[in-house]
């Protein structure tokens, strides 16, 4: 038998502003549409077999090719005719929470915006049930019976442990006991105590909103009373919650969250890195009485898949997590929070190209809940939403109990640059002198991971290249190795140069953290330092711990990259040196100053959020760029308005549209033809479509879309692939999707290994 295939974007129009139709249960002599996880467009067709009663969102099993699979009924009707017998049958249903029809809405509008087949959209929102087996059965002992007639002391300690009479895992009670577990077996022979199941760990406890409210300043109590009386609407809305740092926008929030909790709903709360979970989570549970359920790729899959059972039977009330947390089946959906919405950590680019900040808006639309987008450095495109009145903005203007933001300077590198082979100029050491002779800590921020982002050889010249990406292998001392940071590729650092086989002639170029932290070391011998990297051994557990004790003040001076800039709190922290400044203002991003400001006044604002003013010294080349003129003078108004002014000129989003087409293939004359024939298949749409394509030769109209390219890709080569990028411009009133859509059609499809990846609204260029 064959599967049935019926067409692929016959559900998309349920999305907009059209309220969405359930389908009657399948009963009887039925067919269901089913999307399946898997990188398909279309729902296949199957019969149900008598008895089964199916609707829309239920889980069920289906024969797909040679292999059975788990997707979701997507649409249900009547069997019409005799000619679809030779359809495959429904092998069973599920015992799952069925997809609710506001998250089948919102897999049907992702797949139609980025133009991803909704199957691969589908597997982002049903992985975790999938993905677990059986939960493992816990085993604890409590009493039993009478004391054994042997008593020793050890004995006698489980005892009396274990008076209280609830179950314990073995290796608890033993450690309460202060003895091994072999006494505690010895008891349960003797029928002292027994072994029982335990329950599984609750991934989330009652959370309370009246547990310990924080006492809100003026400005505060203003913002947090309209979040809380948005969330009180039970409707639509959008919030841009923006206050300088330490200002106090988690407090204000917390209030919103406090509201959706009273009213019986749910709450969403995303952050843009791991490493922020833990201070976040802390304080929530200082808020609440007890933590939220955490969602992220280091919470185990069992787990995940117990929370995503709570969060669909609406017993898990909070979730606070990475920017999947968009795709979890929530019962009532409440309120959305995107902390930190500036940061480009919530784009994701590989498989699904979305960004999770625009994309939780739309989640909060489809739900019906209040959104809030915090941030002390807002991207300009929800700046000019709030601005415009179309997102409501909510002002902080000030830190909270009257601490003053960091005074900054500038550090001239042409004037007063640090010695040869060394980074930190005079100035910025004696500054950290002062600051750990002072008791207080001292933070140094480079944006660049490793030891040298190069390594040559001085004898012939030879630069370490990764063998599958057009990039510099980066080294990393601490690992003893040379690693490439878009593919992974690591090897060896070698004591010889390959090519010409001379010995000790390697040499590092430039500065990362860990050559920083050996100048440190040579520069302050007396100082507790720490580095802290994404990519040092431990993961995720040691730099939690290592920020726990940053903010404990167990050491003096922090060696970060930009994980340190997003939303810690270090109270003994009062100077922030930046090393390189200039870093990221001459990459060719369009963004390039938009993100260099933003980064660098995050990470400034780490000092003085305790008792003690902060300071911050940015060392830099360009002392005259309008970025480090706005961060000086304190005026970031008028950055904002430069920035928004030059991309309105520009057609640049918000004020226009882009999508990014990037053809790859095995080897390099392949992907460029391939590349090539996509340019002129947008030229040759025809003239009656109702897109104008300006022509290569003309300047473009207002209401033309313009076709960029093929350019082989700034990294022309990653994991092997040859890259070469297309970029579509559009008005803002245009349907770019739409456009996408028939120009892919019309193009020849790829062939021999090459693909065309889709980035609607894309953030980098490389």
């Amino acid at each position: 038998m064959s599967l049935s295939k019926r067409g692929g974007g016959a559900y998309l129009g349920h999305m907009g502003n059209e309220p969405d139709r359930e389908s009657p249960r399948a009963q009887g002599a039925r067919l269901v549409d089913v999307l399946t996880p898997v990188a398909v467009d279309t729902a296949w067709s199957y019969r149900v077999p008598p008895g089964l009663d199916l609707a829309p969102g239920d889980f069920v099993d289906v024969p797909l090719g040679t292999r059975e699979t788990t997707g979701v009924v997507w649409k249900v009707e009547r069997l019409d005719g005799a000619g679809r017998n030779n359809l495959k049958l429904v092998t069973g249903k599920r015992d799952l929470p069925p997809l609710s029809a506001n998250l089948r809405r919102f897999v049907d509008w992702i797949a139609s915006w980025t133009l991803a087949p909704r199957g691969l959209v589908l597997r982002m929102a049903t992985r975790a049930p999938e993905a677990a087996g059986p939960e493992p059965v816990r085993m604890g002992v409590r009493l039993a019976g009478p004391p054994p007639a042997r008593m020793t002391p050890a004995r006698a300690r489980v005892l009396t442990a274990a008076q209280e009479g609830f179950a314990k895992p073995k290796s608890a009670l033993a450690a309460e006991a202060g003895c091994s577990t072999g006494v505690i077996d010895g008891l349960i022979d003797e029928g002292a105590l027994e072994a029982v199941a335990l329950p599984p760990d609750s991934v989330a406890q009652a959370l309370d909103p009246d547990h310990a409210a924080f006492a809100l300043e003026e400005a505060q109590r203003r913002a947090a009373d309209e979040l809380r009386a948005r969330v009180a609407e039970r409707a639509f809305s959008v919030s841009l919650l923006d206050g300088v740092t330490g200002s106090g926008k988690t407090e204000v929030y917390f209030e919103a969250i406090a509201q959706a909790i009273r009213e019986g709903r749910q709450t969403l709360v995303m952050l843009p890195e791991i490493a922020l979970t833990a201070q976040f989570l802390d304080r929530f549970s200082a808020r609440f009485g007890a933590r939220p359920a955490e969602w992220h790729s280091g919470v185990a899959q069992r787990k995940r898949a117990r929370i995503w059972q709570g969060v669909a039977d609406g017993s898990v009330k909070v979730v606070a997590g990475a920017r999947s947390t968009l795709f979890l089946p929530f019962a009532d959906l409440g309120l959305v929070v995107v902390d930190e919405e500036h940061e480009g950590a919530y784009k994701q680019e590989d498989g699904v190209a979305y960004h999770a900040r625009d994309m939780a808006v739309v989640r909060a639309r489809i739900e019906g809940a209040a959104c809030a987008l915090a941030s002390a450095t807002p991207s300009i495109e929800t700046r000019v939403n709030a601005l415009s009145g179309r997102y409501r903005h909510l002002v902080l203007p000030a830190r909270v109990g009257g601490r003053a933001l960091p005074e900054l300077a500038a550090v001239d590198l042409r004037r007063e640059a640090a010695p040869r082979g060394q980074w930190l100029s005079p100035r910025l050491v004696r500054a950290v002198e002062e600051t750990v002779a002072n008791g207080e800590q001292a933070l140094l921020f480079l944006n660049r991971r490793g030891y040298a982002p190069l390594t040559l050889c001085r004898a012939c010249g030879h630069r370490f290249q990764c063998p599958n990406c057009t990039a510099w292998l980066v080294d990393h001392r601490f690992r003893r190795a040379l690693v490439c940071h878009h593919c992974g590729h690591i090897e060896r650092r070698p004591n010889e140069c390959p090519v010409c086989e001379e010995v000790d002639s390697l040499t590092a170029c430039g500065p990362g953290v860990e050559r920083l932290a050996e100048e440190v070391a040579t520069r302050f011998p007396q100082a507790r330092a720490v580095v802290l990297s994404s990519d040092f051994p431990g993961g995720t557990e040691r730099l939690k711990r290592e920020l726990e004790e940053v903010a404990r003040g167990a050491f003096d001076i922090v060696i970060g990259t930009q994980l340190v800039a997003k939303g810690h709190n270090f109270p003994r922290l009062t100077l922030t040196g930046v090393v390189d400044a200039d870093v990221g203002l001459s990459n060719g991003d369009p963004r390039a100053a938009e993100r260099t400001f933003q980064l660098l006044q995050q990470v400034t604002g780490r000092a003085g959020r305790g008792d003690r003013p902060g300071r911050g010294l940015l060392q830099t080349w360009q002392p005259d760029h309008p970025v480090m003129r706005a961060l000086l003078s304190g005026d970031a108004e008028r950055f904002y308005a430069e920035e928004t002014e030059a991309r309105e000129r520009a057609g640049l989003p918000p004020f226009g549209r882009l999508a990014a087409l990037i053809v790859s293939g095995d080897d390099r004359a392949s992907a460029e033809a391939h590349a090539r024939a996509l340019a002129r298949a947008a030229h040759e749409l025809p003239p009656a479509s109702r897109w104008r394509v300006a022509a290569l030769s003309s300047l473009p109209a207002p209401d033309e879309i313009v076709v960029l390219g093929p350019a082989e890709a700034p990294i022309a080569v990653v994991r092997g692939r040859h890259r070469f990028r297309l970029l579509a411009r559009a008005p803002k009133s245009a349907d770019l999707q739409d456009f996408l859509r028939a120009w892919l059609a019309a193009a020849p499809k790829p062939r021999g290994g090459v693909r065309v990846d889709v980035d609607v609204e894309p953030t980098s260029f490389f």
